[in-house]
């Protein structure tokens, strides 16, 4: 179904639906994803609080190769550069300074990570005000700019600064979550098909993501999967064998919360796809939902106010955390 367009007050809605079954059946594959676009009036400036970009789907940001680069992270890491440069840092001496690790400054100033929001701060703390004005109107237009680059990006630098993490995943195990068997099964499966280099790429990653879980141990992280992510056996039974034992393995952690939701759930509230959502230090909450190629980062509050209420009755829905792991171990006594 082509994508319906409308045009008025600066508004532009671009709705794309993906319809099958995507809970309650082993096979099913489909989401449904409303995306809405804030701009300018046509030809004018991107006044967006959410956008929608190319990345691949199922929590990795991660579309063959390395992520496009958008002119605004560009820009903005080059303002940064120049402004430590005049202050007569290196890269590692500036790092502690504003309490980001050396890799993580580089990343920013290459343009490859979305600057959290406490970087303004820090850097004034460092590089004094007249700098931190100038990185303040750099950053303008990082939150204006519809079609930024691999949204994922920014989605990284909200789960590592949040203090919960919620995800509902119905097409597949949250990236979180995947085992290293299975996220090579994934991207063995993907289409178009990775370059070697590509798919060792994406897989370490992957796995390096993770280190959230146990870095992070006052983050609360929150997880409902569909019960059939499990008996399709993605990559065969023996992959599904290790998923389920490194669920088992996950879920003893005393920040984590894993929940599967049954096959059958005659009041199933997950309808409208996969969601994910993140609680900012400054206990505001953001949503990011993907499909198929596209993805989209959800900051105004009435919209992450519709998600949390989907989620919070989908963890009602689910089995319990110690149900679902009785569950999980009947699974893995099974295969």
């Amino acid at each position: 179904m082509a994508p319906s367009l409308r045009n008025g007050s600066g508004r532009q809605q671009v709705r794309h639906r993906y319809r099958s079954s995507c809970t309650g059946s082993p096979a099913g594959l489909g989401r449904s994803l409303c995306v809405t676009l804030f701009t300018g009036t046509r030809g004018g400036p991107a006044r967006g609080k959410a956008a929608t970009v190319a990345t691949d789907n199922h929590g990795g940001g991660t579309n063959g190769g390395e992520p496009e680069l958008s002119d605004s992270l560009r820009t903005f890491g080059a303002v940064l550069k120049a402004l430590r440069d005049e202050a007569h840092l290196t890269q590692e001496q500036f790092a502690p300074l504003v309490r980001y690790s050396a890799a993580y400054i580089a990343k920013i100033e290459q343009g490859k990570r979305f600057p959290p929001a406490k970087l303004l701060d820090r850097a004034e703390e460092v590089l004094g005000p007249t700098a931190s004005r100038v990185l303040g109107a750099a950053a303008q237009s990082l939150t204006r700019k519809v079609g930024l680059a691999s949204w994922f990006l920014q989605w990284a630098a909200v789960e590592e600064e949040a203090v919960s993490l919620y995800s509902y995943e119905c097409s597949v195990i949250p990236g979180l979550l995947q085992p290293e068997p299975y996220i090579r099964a994934l991207f063995e499966r993907r289409l178009p098909p990775l370059t070697e280099e590509q798919f060792e790429h994406q897989v370490t990653g992957r796995l390096a993501r993770q280190q959230l879980l146990v870095e992070r141990p006052r983050t609360t992280f929150g997880f409902v999967i569909e019960q059939a992510l499990l008996s399709r056996q993605l990559g065969g039974g023996e992959v599904t064998a290790l998923l389920i034992d490194h669920l088992l393995t996950v879920g003893k952690l005393r920040n984590v919360e894993i929940q599967v939701m049954p096959l059958v759930q005659e009041d199933h509230s997950g309808f409208e796809g996969p969601l994910s959502l993140a609680e900012t230090g400054e206990n505001r909450w953001v949503g990011y939902v993907e499909a198929h190629d596209t993805s989209m980062l959800v900051t105004e509050p009435k919209a992450t106010s519709a998600m949390l209420q989907r989620y919070g009755k989908m963890r009602s829905q689910a089995l319990s955390h110690q149900s679902t792991r009785s569950l999980l171990e009947q699974m893995r006594g099974a295969l």
